[in-house]
């Protein structure tokens, strides 16, 4: 796939078209002119500094779509004196590789080394990965790999240990205004818009400076009179659809990011993530089952209302579906935002578990077990069983323990919402076993 100001071709480059698009005919000629990426490119950064050696280690690039990935690898090679190279892992395969290799091999002995830049290197499988070890463990080429996955998820451990990661910012605001004064220049013309309207076009962009630049080139082409407004170049130009695979990081990342604003009691935070996965096409399904786990995880006994109310929002959605149903996925989201926060059944339930699996063997107290049959009854199960209902306020304070256990508390209520008063009521039972079989096991 193309990137920022240029295709990945293998060298020798074809001749150039005769009419090249804007992004093209804007693309840097030096490292600096790489916009928005001074953390990398300047002095102290680490490609700087790697050019100010005259050397050059195997690289990850990672970063958003149209942030100037390949432009970098590009210009990277020529600052070092290195043969460039590029393919897309999207339209290579294996015999390609090798192919590649091999000329690497032949220009290496000719005294020539090689910078092959591989574009969306997480499309390789983890065998197709592997290949490049070798060439790259003997110096037969540099490689510079380009992702917009998170390399940790994507990428093989032992391509990571041969090769540093280095991240590619998204495009901020100043970096974005900054290629559209380049795009003028190059026009010889003011863009028509309205310094509201440009704010709105760098806004649409969402980072990504091809997807900016070839929106200019389309304004610039259609030759408008008057400049335009927001709502004009609205009705103009379609805005960018947000980064967002559901299988991969965007979409792990935006959901952890929505249960902490949940857990955060930021509504509005929230509400914003939640908007996010919904615009960027979703599953509700997915969101409602992670809004009922909350439910249980974060908020639990402090709001046993939440629990109810997530549930009622999925089936709310599944009578009306979309978009009538995701104001009830809304509900519920602002409902777990402003409830009261309590983790406890939450951790009650893991220290539960892990006794369980230690003490799983161990019988219940005889006097709790049912007795069916006359042996079982000799054996006295049942017997002296206290039924809690004849008992005063309903609590007889019997021992429902196996005898070789020290009575554990797993529940630890919060102080906040129902469980203060869930806490209130358990102090006064504690205080009751005590009266009744004195201090120790309760």
């Amino acid at each position: 796939m193309a990137d920022l100001f240029g295709s990945p071709a293998a060298a020798p480059a074809a001749a150039p078209p005769a009419n090249p698009p804007l992004a093209e005919r804007l693309r840097p000629r030096v490292l600096d002119d790489v916009v928005g990426q001074a953390h990398l490119t300047g002095p102290d950064g680490a490609i700087g500094r790697m050019v100010a050696a005259g050397t050059l280690s195997s690289l990850i690039l990672w970063g958003p779509p149209g942030t100037g990935k390949t432009s970098i690898a590009r210009l990277l090679a020529e600052a070092v004196g290195l043969r460039f190279v590029g393919i897309s892992a999207v339209f290579s395969g294996v015999a390609e590789l090798k192919k590649l290799f091999a000329e690497a091999r032949d220009a290496a002995r000719a005294g020539q080394k090689t910078l092959l830049f591989v574009d969306e290197i997480h499309r390789f499988n983890r065998a197709q990965q592997d290949g490049f070890l070798g060439v790259v463990e003997d110096g037969t080429v540099t490689l510079v790999g380009a992702t917009t996955e998170n390399p940790s998820f994507e990428l093989n451990a032992a391509i990571l240990s041969r090769a540093q990661v280095l991240i590619v910012r998204r495009l901020d605001e100043p970096a974005l205004g900054e290629l559209m004064d380049r795009a003028e220049a190059s026009e010889g013309q003011p863009l028509p818009v309205t310094a509201e309207a440009r704010a709105a076009l760098i806004a649409s962009a969402d980072g990504d400076g091809r997807f900016l630049l070839n929106q200019v080139e389309s304004l610039y082409a259609v030759r408008i009179a008057d400049p335009l407004d927001p709502a004009g170049l609205a009705a103009l130009l379609h805005r960018r659809m947000p980064v967002y695979d559901k299988d991969r990081e965007g979409h792990y990342g935006l959901i952890s990011a929505l249960h902490k604003s949940l857990r955060g009691s930021d509504p509005d935070a929230a509400l914003y993530y939640l908007e996010r996965m919904l615009t960027a096409g979703e599953e509700p399904l997915y969101l409602l089952r992670r809004l009922v786990r909350f439910a249980s995880e974060d908020i639990g006994l402090a709001d046993s209302n939440a629990l109810a109310v997530t549930l009622a929002a999925k089936d709310a959605y599944d009578f009306l579906g979309s978009p009538e149903g995701e104001l009830a996925i809304v509900h519920a989201c602002l409902y777990l935002a402003t409830a009261p926060k309590s983790n406890a059944a939450y951790k009650a339930e893991k220290a539960a578990k892990r006794s369980a699996i230690a003490t799983g063997s161990l019988n219940p107290p005889a006097h709790i077990l049912n007795a069916p049959t006359r042996l079982m009854k000799d054996l006295g199960y049942g017997k002296g069983y206290a039924y809690d209902h004849d008992a005063e306020d309903g609590f007889s304070g019997a021992d429902y323990w196996p005898e070789e256990m020290t009575r554990e508390h797993f529940y630890q209520p919060s102080p906040r919402g129902h469980e203060a008063r869930i806490g209130e009521r358990l102090a006064e039972w504690a205080r009751r076993r005590e009266q009744l079989r004195g201090p120790g096991k309760q």
